[in-house]
């Protein structure tokens, strides 16, 4: 894990601790670590839910809610999501078709 990630993933888990909910957890964040963006947040967050040490179901919870929420923020009205950044589409792949339609 970079190092700036494991800083924002310190002050999640410290925002959430001091029982910051969603939209202030991410405030908190934001204004710890100006740079980071939506998306490393985001990242940051889910790291924090695959922890094993952390086990407190409110901070969990808690952390979820702010990753889910900042997740779909770049998702339009009409549920196409935009770029990223880097200029790769986030849609989904086409589903392929079963073998059956084929023949």
């Amino acid at each position: 894990m970079s190092d700036k990630k494991k800083k924002v993933y310190v002050t999640i888990v410290d925002g959430a601790t001091d029982g910051l909910s969603s939209d202030s957890l991410f405030a908190f964040v934001k204004e710890k670590h100006p740079r980071a963006s939506s998306k490393k947040i985001v990242r940051a967050a889910l790291l924090a839910l695959s922890d094993s040490d952390l086990r407190d179901r409110n901070i969990l919870n808690t952390i979820y809610a702010m990753a889910l929420k900042h997740r779909l923020d770049g998702i339009d009205a009409s549920g196409d999501e935009d770029d990223d950044a880097d200029g790769q589409s986030t849609e989904p792949f086409a589903p392929v078709p079963s073998a059956a339609s084929v023949i």
